[in-house]
């Protein structure tokens, strides 16, 4: 059973109410489909693009981009964080589904700078929440607002004119279904440099790039446990687990922490697992991405409840760290994850005390 990565999850997007084209938005879609030729929207419709363009890497091909893109769309709270991350706050147009994240974002990059930009839907969007921000360019992944279901997709977006950039961590692999083709940490990289050149922001990319592997060096050098303690990430469900395998965030967060993922061999990023499987992983700690559609207690209760892992070890000590979605899934706070893993396991005693200090709290 495969699940979408947002999609599927309770209380995040799968409830939101039916998706109606409104009148307005119709015609326009009429007059830019009767007036294009080729790919691009008239002139009249055009969005500000940028003044020149740049081509970088993404998911293994050569994609042009205009530069600096004045009109972001961005969608998901890991993408929106990328964007502020590289003070490129002033060029993003519109944003969706920041929901849950708002506050951590806020802790990152301050509350009146996440405050400022315009929330052109609370939940996922549609093609046509984006053409109405007019948008020269849209940063979304697959599953992570990119579906073909939903006729929302880079080469949907090209149709009227708009450049699409996609998660790297979306990536999809050859197989079509799984995704993932870079190591976390380098996706990360990926993504941060390349919206950089993107928003004309390079020079607070390649900072931000810096700071990132300062912190990792930090997080390598601390001393190591003499058997890597496991960790399972319980991202939501109740007959099946959803996590994260080798390709996902997690799998470098934890492993930055000094940990192993409990599925870390599942080549794949956000995906269902067993409990079976997570039984045998015998983890000594859990963490949880944290968001309403089923809270934090109600994991727990699924824990304490389930035969499979009531016993673990690692339910019976109460061993659980939750964090926001925004610092699990693939962006710029998956540092600050790394650091509170960290040193959640110091503070159980499962790897040897450091100096490692979290640089920020995003703990709900």
């Amino acid at each position: 059973m495969t699940f979408a990565l947002r999609d599927a999850r309770p209380g995040r997007r799968r409830h939101a109410t039916p998706r109606r084209v409104v009148v307005a938005l119709a015609s326009m879609f009429a007059l830019a489909s009767c007036g294009a030729t080729g790919s691009a929207t008239p002139a009249a419709d055009q969005p500000e693009g940028g003044d020149t363009s740049v081509t970088v890497t993404n998911c293994g091909k050569k994609v042009s981009f205009p530069t600096p893109a004045k009109r972001l769309y961005v969608n998901d709270g890991n993408m929106i964080s990328m964007v502020l991350a590289i003070g490129a706050a002033k060029n993003v147009a519109g944003i969706s589904s920041l929901g849950d994240d708002k506050r951590a974002l806020g802790t990152a990059y301050g509350k009146q700078t996440v405050d400022s930009l315009h929330v052109a839907t609370d939940t996922y969007p549609t093609r046509e929440n984006i053409i109405a921000t007019r948008p020269d360019v849209v940063v979304a992944g697959w599953n992570y607002g990119y579906k073909e279901e939903d006729n929302l997709t880079p080469d949907s977006l090209a149709d009227q004119g708009i450049a699409a950039y996609v998660l790297t961590e979306s990536c999809r692999q050859a197989d079509g279904d799984s995704r993932g083709t870079l190591p976390p940490w380098e996706a990360l990289r990926t993504d941060l440099g390349n919206l950089g050149k993107i928003t004309g922001h390079d020079t607070e990319a390649t900072e931000k790039i810096r700071d990132l592997d300062e912190r990792l060096a930090a997080l390598e050098q601390a001393p190591k446990a003499n058997k890597p303690p496991t960790v399972f990430l319980f991202d939501s469900g109740t007959t099946q687990p959803f996590s994260s395998g080798a390709f996902g965030g997690p799998q470098g967060i934890i492993e930055a922490a000094g940990a192993r993922n409990a599925v870390g061999d599942v080549k794949n990023t956000w995906t269902t697992v067993s409990w079976e499987r997570v039984a045998r992983a015998r983890p000594d700690a859990i963490a949880f991405v944290d968001y309403p559609g089923q809270t934090f207690d109600q994991k727990v209760k699924v824990l304490r409840s389930n035969p499979a892992t009531r016993d673990l070890e690692a339910v019976r000590q109460g061993r659980f760290l939750n964090l926001p979605y925004a610092a699990w899934t693939s962006g710029p706070l998956n540092i600050d994850a790394a650091e509170q893993l960290r040193a959640s396991l110091e503070d159980w005693d499962l790897v040897p005390h450091s100096d490692i200090e979290p640089h920020l709290d995003l703990r709900p």
